[in-house]
Formats: structure tokens, sequence, C-alpha cells
């Protein structure tokens, strides 16, 4: 699910976090959503990136989940 060359990136500035991705990261991050999104997957289905397993440096982790409460 992770594009050749993927690049991503989280950074925490106080009042805003960005995600800085090149094209490969950004279209790995469009996969993993829209795995997330599909039919049949569970309520609270999530996904942990980090620095050890796909994000580039930074101490900031990014967790993609998915939640249908409204």
């Amino acid at each position: 699910m992770w594009e050749e060359g993927a690049r991503i990136e989280v950074r925490n500035l106080g009042g805003e976090i960005v995600i800085e991705a090149n094209a490969a990261g950004l279209k790995t991050l469009a996969g993993h959503r829209l795995a997330l999104a599909q039919d049949g997957t569970p309520d609270g289905a999530h996904l942990h990136l980090q620095e050890n397993n796909g994000l580039e440096g930074g101490p900031v982790g990014l967790v993609l989940e998915r939640c249908d409460d409204e």
C-alpha cells in the first residue's frame, strides 16, 4: 500500500498540524484513507504512522481512524 519513494512528514506548529508529502506520499495517504472508507471496514479501524513505520523524522505521529459515530 506504500508507493515507492513515498515521503511523509508531520509537524506540530502549535495551533496547526502540517502534513508534508511528496507525490508518492500523498498517493500513499490517499490509499490508506480509501481503505478505511471501504464498506465493511469496522468503526474504530485505524492506522498508526510513526517515524519507525513510514514517517520521516520528527516526534509527531499520525493516526488515521475511522469513526462512524456522529
